[in-house]
């Protein structure tokens, strides 16, 4: 299976990936329409959803909150489904450079941009032990399909032949140097690691994530990494003409200087080797949904012999979605950047 989680080519590095004008404005965007999320309160509801995209198992016996995997990281959608949120920024999105690296990256003939999102924070720790981010399914996507599901189809190597082409362009913004890199496994989770060390401004990778494990590092100062009252629905937002601050509800529990500021941005854009593949996408003559996605790992599993009860409600049922990371997660990463530790040693 784990040559199944390997990208389609290694990342291509790429230097100031944005112009000066064009990171302004995006940054402008995000403390003008905050307050923005933390990033696993748009994914998920419980941990054994968590559990589900990264890697690993919860513990018998043992009560595991969603609190208890939660970190500073904050996340907002700038453009979803090829539609820009924001007006000020869609040449940003609609970006003819970012197209032509994502059909590069393939060599395919059509690209289209997908969506746009971004990760911000100050300190904080990093207890991701590596994951692969969503991916789309014909029929399954975003929209209408949990990231934690999307992340098991890819795992399992069941679904293939519905995966729909992706590639990302992420960059990043940060100035510190304690922490904050980018570790990748694009050999596979089992063999060595690379890394994007800091201080790391403006500086990306041309990559599809969702078939390479990868994680973001911790950053900052230890003492600042987890603030007092810092609760699954705290939110990130500025403060006053360049600094930031984190708040449960309305109380600040943190204030965030503009240099200690770690700024992701995550362009995507579905690829389409050719026409043919392009309208198998745009026609949905062959599309994925629930049922058959459910019914296919329930057979799969039963042909591999185990036996089990049938799930009443297989998008919740916390039973369900530890039957399937136990059968289909191919485990965390071996080997951490010596540079970067690993979580829970950082």
């Amino acid at each position: 299976m784990n040559a199944t989680i390997k990208p389609f080519a290694p990342p291509e590095i790429v230097d100031d990936v944005y112009s000066d004008d064009q990171y302004h404005r995006l940054i402008t965007a995000v403390r003008t329409h905050g307050p923005w999320k933390l990033v696993m309160a748009h994914h998920f509801t419980s941990p054994e959803q968590i559990v589900a995209t990264q890697s690993g198992e919860l513990p018998d016996g043992e009560e595991v909150k969603i609190e208890d995997f939660i970190s500073p990281n904050f996340r907002g959608f700038l453009a979803q489904d090829g539609v820009c949120y924001y007006p000020e920024i869609e040449d940003i999105f609609y970006n003819a450079d970012f197209l032509s690296r994502a059909r590069s990256y393939w060599g395919a003939k059509y690209a289209r941009p997908e969506l746009m999102l971004f990760n911000i924070q100050g300190a904080a720790s990093s207890p991701d032990p590596g994951h692969i981010d969503g991916a789309t399914f014909r029929g399954m996507t975003y929209s209408n399909t949990p990231v934690w599901l999307m992340n098991m189809m890819a795992k399992s190597g069941l679904f293939s032949r519905w995966m729909v082409k992706k590639t990302q362009v992420i960059t990043w913004f940060y100035k510190g140097r304690l922490g904050g890199g980018f570790s990748y496994w694009p050999d596979g989770h089992d063999q060595q690691p690379k890394r994007l060390g800091t201080p790391i401004w403006n500086r990306g990778v041309v990559v599809s994530n969702e078939m390479m494990y990868h994680r973001g590092e911790s950053n900052g100062p230890q003492s600042r990494r987890h603030p007092d009252n810092f609760k699954f629905h705290s939110v990130f937002s500025a403060d006053g003409d360049s600094d930031w601050k984190i708040t449960t509800d309305g109380e600040v529990i943190q204030k965030v200087s503009a240099k200690e500021v770690r700024f992701l941005a995550h362009w995507n854009a579905e690829v389409y080797m050719d026409k043919e593949e392009m309208n198998l996408v745009m026609d949905h003559k062959d599309d994925l949904n629930p049922e058959k996605v459910i019914n296919m790992f329930i057979d799969d599993m039963r042909a591999s012999g185990q036996s089990f009860s049938e799930p009443t409600d297989p998008m919740n049922d916390k039973e369900f979605i530890r039957l399937l990371t136990n059968a289909y997660d191919i485990g965390l990463p071996q080997i951490y950047p010596p540079e970067a530790l690993g979580p829970g040693n950082e």
